[in-house]
């Protein structure tokens, strides 16, 4: 794997919406997702750790991140769905787009982390705050949960993924993962085993907006393709950068959590 060159690139790059109502394709796919609570638990404090423990009631974060998607068919969470994605439609910056009334990824993620840090929630309402903003950080960090308001986060861009009927925002949530056939495990050990402490510290000093805009600044590389079949080539081109955002969304998922329940 090349995650130092990727990272290298990433660092140059960013210094400076699935706007979906299909179900299946709002998040990264449960590996993607399993991988980034690995990472995450690996980079927790030894109180923050003990605190997670508590408010999950001994679940792991890897257990809890694909929540969110599990409970989307219980009408009683329905007033989540637009938390899973922004839009900031090309040209424009997020404050210039506005937040819709209803919600989304980025005004979830402050919501959660301001009520977490208050330390007032009840008990079965931090766990569900906590669950929530571990999917999240998950889900921002996955280009096409940033949309550019044209094509649903590329839910409407149809594809072939190697034989099978697919569309743009399903490669990247899940089945260039699923084509690989790694486990969370898996892409959490290799996506997490060149980390510096210097590289950790510079991703956790930015803030949630900062990961939109480099999702965004991602989609000309998302959308680099002619036709409609999609294989090894496309794979071969974006999979190190698949890998990145997992391992980015990890490392500043353990920065919050251990903001959160600081000593």
């Amino acid at each position: 794997m090349k995650l130092l060159i990727a990272v290298l690139i990433t660092s140059l790059f960013f210094n400076s919406n699935p706007e979906t109502n299909d179900h299946e394709n709002r998040r990264w796919g449960q590996a993607g997702h399993r991988a980034t609570g690995y990472i995450a638990a690996e980079h927790l404090t030894e109180h923050a750790a003990a605190e997670v423990a508590r408010v999950l009631n001994g679940d792991s974060i890897a257990e809890v991140t694909t929540w969110m998607d599990e409970v989307r068919s219980d009408p009683a969470f329905g007033f989540m769905a637009p938390w899973h994605y922004c839009t900031i439609p090309e040209g424009m910056t997020y404050e210039e787009a506005g937040t819709p009334e209803e919600g989304d990824i980025l005004w979830a993620i402050e919501k959660m982390v301001t009520e977490l840090k208050s330390g007032e929630l009840p008990p079965e309402q931090e766990a569900i705050n906590l669950k929530v903003l571990i999917h999240l950080v998950g889900d921002l960090h996955q280009p096409l949960h940033v949309g550019n308001g044209t094509d649903r986060g590329g839910n409407d861009v149809r594809v072939q993924w190697f034989r099978d009927n697919s569309n743009l925002h399903r490669v990247w949530d899940s089945e260039m993962i699923d084509s690989r056939q790694h486990s969370g495990r898996e892409l959490a050990g290799f996506s997490d085993d060149q980390l510096t402490d210097e590289l950790i510290a510079e991703w956790q000093s930015t803030s949630w907006l900062d990961w939109a805009y480099e999702s965004q600044a991602l989609l000309p590389q998302v959308y680099d393709f002619e036709g409609d079949r999609l294989s090894y080539e496309y794979m071969y081109r974006n999979f190190e950068t698949v890998e990145l955002r997992i391992v980015q969304a990890g490392v500043r998922l353990a920065g919050l959590i251990n903001e959160i329940y600081s000593e």
